[in-house]
């Protein structure tokens, strides 16, 4: 029987820690924050976005401050993002994992428009029956887009063997809304400690995710 794996991209499959931390630190600077390393910022994140820049920032954005902020991300992102790669191993697991029978879909938190011709860049497209970004703001939350995303792909994929792989623990919690497996990858948002007590498996290498999720959902 097959089993289905929906991928989170960023920090995941995209190995853009470097540059996401980079982009964030030239936001906060907006506001006369301070830069964090790529540890602390590992340290801290959280999802939603504005709890975390809350914390990070040590007081909460206005309307205006967020607005400028999520610009200045998004405008530093787009360019340093340019010269990132996929994390070690993704083509391959990509290739193995659709040669052995089984599917898998692209579901991320970044703009749509954005996300497909980064993801065409790297020649995976085809490995997806489906690949969704982010349509609303910013600082949501991932369940509601993940149940719409199984829901769209209907009966090709079954939930009880469906199983998410992403760095944050919002991909598990999305996951346990949609009613499907996950595991968790510590080498994206996430340090391992923030990660164990959301109560799904943590693996430190997505090769090891691919082979928990052939166990997990059998």
């Amino acid at each position: 029987m097959r089993t289905h794996i929906v991928w989170d991209w960023n920090g995941t499959l995209l190995n853009d820690m470097a540059a996401v931390v980079a982009a964030s630190n030239a936001a906060f600077a907006t506001v006369g924050g301070a830069p964090l390393t790529v540890a602390q910022y590992r340290e801290n994140y959280e999802i939603p976005i504005p709890r975390f820049y809350q914390r990070v920032l040590g007081f909460q954005p206005s309307g205006t401050q967020w607005e400028a902020l999520d610009a200045t991300f998004q405008e530093h992102y787009t360019r340093l993002s340019a010269d990132v790669g996929l994390a070690d191993g993704v083509p391959e697991l990509l290739a193995g994992w659709a040669a052995d029978g089984h599917t898998q879909s692209l579901l991320s938190m970044h703009q749509h428009e954005r996300l497909l011709p980064a993801v065409e860049r790297f020649g995976i497209g085809p490995r997806f029956l489906r690949v969704d970004g982010r349509t609303g703001p910013s600082h949501g939350q991932k369940a509601a887009a993940m149940v719409r995303h199984l829901r769209a792909l209907g009966e090709a994929v079954d939930p009880s063997r469906t199983v998410v792989i992403g760095d944050a623990a919002d991909d598990a919690l999305a996951a346990r809304e949609a009613g499907v497996h996950a595991v968790l990858y510590t080498g994206g948002s996430h340090v391992r400690a923030n990660l164990e007590p959301v109560g799904v498996p943590v693996v430190d290498s997505l090769a090891e995710a691919v082979a928990l999720a052939r166990q997990l959902a059998v």
